[in-house]
């Protein structure tokens, strides 16, 4: 299916540029991680200020992948200068997998980039794209499970994680479907885990349930974006499979070669290196590697550039300044 947002980028005059960037906005509105994870207004603030400084046509909430975790009753610690983290594993065995809670769409602190979505949907009206963010299926379980042990145990308690993901896939549908009832074009949906796996791994613990949220809740005007950072290039054939039309992909794929192996309908986004070349690149360094990347994919329309996962806080942004420029210049 088609969805508006894949359209607007196919029609976008020049290269669409829209980096996972949320907490670069801490940099100019003075505010701490945990006022942007924690509290609507703070992220709506931080959003909007890139907004204002750079002209970004899309607006984007942020990540946080803590946020569903703590809906099921994880701990999470917060750090200062730090993205907040889980301690400890909420599920150890299959007992405890079969018994896993029912949140509800907007526990904790998952209200909050969907609270933050209105917001901005509120702000620029239906006609500029905002999307929400989500953690996909496999990323969540590995949460509650404790990321090595959950790829571990794909191999040794494979009906355990099957479990686990068939809830928390159920929980993500209905969460999915808040965003998009904000009026959101679309929700990123990051299973960045779930590039850890092989890809026959992935084609049995990720992609099905990928494909459940695709199919629950993407219509014409709402689109499911899958981002996954980790993945390689083995990969996208299970990543296709999913259903979606939009993929965003790290810096582990050759974006060239990517987008000669899909058809000219699926879009496909990323992947400079978020640390590598945004928070601990030069400026130069950041405007040479996004030209590449821009000259790399000139001749495809069902591309935008973008960082291949969510640029960390402090990253400077005299190298985003770099990004936005090169990408200007490309467009002329």
């Amino acid at each position: 299916m088609e969805t508006r947002f894949a359209k607007f980028v196919q029609e976008f005059p020049g290269r669409l540029a829209l980096p996972i960037a949320s907490y670069a906005g801490l940099e100019i509105t003075g505010e701490s991680i945990e006022d942007l994870v924690s509290v609507p207004g703070s992220q709506f603030k931080a959003v909007m200020a890139l907004a204002d400084r750079y002209g970004t046509p899309v607006l984007i909430t942020a990540i946080d992948t803590t946020a569903e975790a703590e809906a099921y009753g994880c701990e999470i610690k917060f750090s200062a200068g730090e993205a907040p983290s889980i301690v400890g594993r909420l599920v150890t065995n299959a007992a405890e997998a079969a018994g896993l809670p029912d949140p509800v769409p907007g526990d904790a602190r998952t209200r909050v980039p969907v609270e933050t979505a209105w917001r901005l949907t509120a702000e620029v009206g239906e006609k500029v794209p905002v999307l929400g963010t989500m953690l996909g299926p496999f990323a969540l379980a590995a949460r509650l499970f404790g990321v090595g042990e959950a790829l571990a145990a794909t191999a040794s308690e494979p009906d355990t994680i099957e479990t686990m993901l068939d809830n928390v896939t159920g929980f993500l549908c209905r969460y999915a479907l808040e965003f998009r009832e904000t009026g959101a074009w679309g929700v990123l949906v990051a299973d960045d885990a779930a590039g850890r796996l092989t890809p026959e791994g992935s084609a049995r613990f990720s992609a099905p349930f990928l494909k459940r949220i695709v199919k629950a809740v993407e219509t014409p005007d709402f689109a499911v974006v899958v981002h996954n950072g980790q993945a390689s290039p083995g990969h996208l054939d299970e990543l296709l499979a999913s259903g979606a039309g939009i993929f965003h992909l790290g810096p582990s794929i050759d974006m060239a070669a990517a987008l000669s192996r899909v058809g000219p309908d699926v879009v496909l986004a990323g992947n400079l290196d978020a640390s590598a070349v945004f928070q601990k690149g030069t400026p130069q360094a950041a405007g040479e590697a996004t030209k590449a990347l821009l000259e790399a994919t000139r001749g495809h329309r069902n591309f935008y550039v973008s960082s291949g996962g969510d640029i960390p806080a402090g990253a400077p942004l005299a190298n985003l300044n770099a990004f936005y420029r090169a990408v200007a210049e490309f467009n002329r």
